[in-house]
């Protein structure tokens, strides 16, 4: 067995004997401060199954690709053409959403589309199960994924819905906007008032849900979230240097020679970052909305796909928009 599977095994067998100690001060907490019924959780947590291939997928996310390979499992044809029609089907709900929350319909599309591809890949782990691997067998992210099992387990209560019947991601996440539990809590919307949030199967909530989300983390209603710019020469590399990662200022970037796709106020406040192509570096101005966007996934890679795929299917919409 190679040097680095034998020793991932090592610690999936360490973590399982540390998880049950884990799992019985989680249910004892459960029943202490929302009391649960002691009885009840530990039925479900038999029920419940470690999944090593949760703890190999989470060790191994996709933003971990180089950028070039990164946007080419999102930037397709298939999942513009496919978004392109998930908006046309849902155009009166997303303008609707759009007009009330201040988010894109392109945005929300592009969210959708990353994340399940328009609904149709919702996950298949139980929730729990994914939840209480990462909770109990995953030491360096416990404490995140704790907070995240007591707040599913809270939402099934809420909900009146079998902890052990919701299935996600690898990661805990849920339907169609793919869902942590506490954004769930938080910010899914019974946009249609049918008397429940359905995100795996009601796009209309699914919809006005990921909107709520980016107004409630600070959307900026008619704002761009990126403006493409490029370089005359290499002085723009010492700005990507800058541990901060500050504000610049649009003068700041002109005086290292770097030039706007579009204009912007001269007041805007702007981050430069770099995406690697294969053959030099593609060079992004982002404001407040990449921003909000990366509250949804941290990663800049996450956000540039969203945003670039948001602009695809805007201009496929505006060329063929009866296709």
């Amino acid at each position: 067995m190679p040097v680095r599977a034998a020793l991932f095994c090592s610690l999936v067998a360490l973590a399982s004997c540390a998880g049950q100690r884990e799992k019985s001060a989680f249910i004892e907490a459960m029943v202490a401060k929302h009391q649960f019924s002691e009885d009840e959780l530990e039925d479900v947590f038999a029920q419940v199954k470690i999944k090593d291939d949760v703890l190999k997928k989470i060790a191994s996310p996709a933003e971990g690709m180089p950028w070039h390979k990164y946007r080419k499992i999102f930037l397709t044809d298939a999942r513009i053409k496919e978004g392109a029609a998930f908006w046309r089907l849902h155009a009166d709900t997303l303008k609707q959403v759009s007009e009330q929350y201040g988010v894109p319909p392109e945005i929300i599309v592009a969210v959708l589309g990353v994340e399940t591809l328009y609904g149709r890949r919702t996950g298949y782990y139980r929730v729990i199960d994914a939840l209480s691997t990462l909770a109990f067998a995953y030491p360096p992210r416990s404490p995140f994924f704790s907070k995240e099992l007591e707040q599913f387990l809270l939402l099934c209560r809420e909900e009146k819905v079998s902890p052990l019947r919701p299935a996600g991601s690898y990661a805990g996440a849920m339907g169609m906007p793919q869902f942590m539990p506490s954004s769930f809590r938080a910010f899914a919307t019974d946009f249609d008032q049918d008397g429940k949030r359905d995100l795996w199967r009601d796009p209309k909530d699914a919809i006005a849900s990921i909107a709520n989300y980016f107004r409630a983390h600070g959307w900026v209603r008619n704002q761009p979230a990126a403006v493409r710019v490029f370089a005359k020469n290499e002085d723009y590399k010492a700005l990507l240097s800058d541990k901060i990662n500050r504000d610049l200022r649009i003068d700041e970037l002109e005086s290292v020679r770097v030039e706007f796709s579009r204009p912007l106020p001269l007041e805007s406040k702007v981050k430069l970052l770099a995406f690697e192509q294969e053959h030099g570096d593609e060079l992004w101005a982002v404001l407040d909305n990449f921003s909000v966007i990366k509250r949804y996934n941290q990663s800049s890679f996450y956000a540039m796909a969203v945003y670039q795929l948001s602009q695809a299917l805007l201009n496929y919409q505006n060329s063929s928009p009866y296709e």
